[in-house]
């Protein structure tokens, strides 16, 4: 739905790069890249973005 304020596994807050990350890959930027830029470099937070998927516009229409 929308992305966790920190990390499940090691508790970093990464919630505030969300935007930048998801804004930047549109862009055509690589997303490794990206994360590296951003100073996400643990793996456990890299999957958070990496795994994402926004499902918040499909389920709207259901509330």
């Amino acid at each position: 739905m929308i992305i966790p304020v920190r990390c499940f596994t090691c508790g970093k807050v990464i919630g505030q790069l969300y935007e930048e990350y998801s804004a930047r890959v549109q862009n055509g930027e690589d997303p490794a890249k990206v994360l590296d830029d951003l100073g996400v470099s643990r793996y456990c937070c890299r999957r958070m973005f990496l795994s994402h998927v926004e499902l918040i516009d499909e389920v709207m229409p259901y509330t």
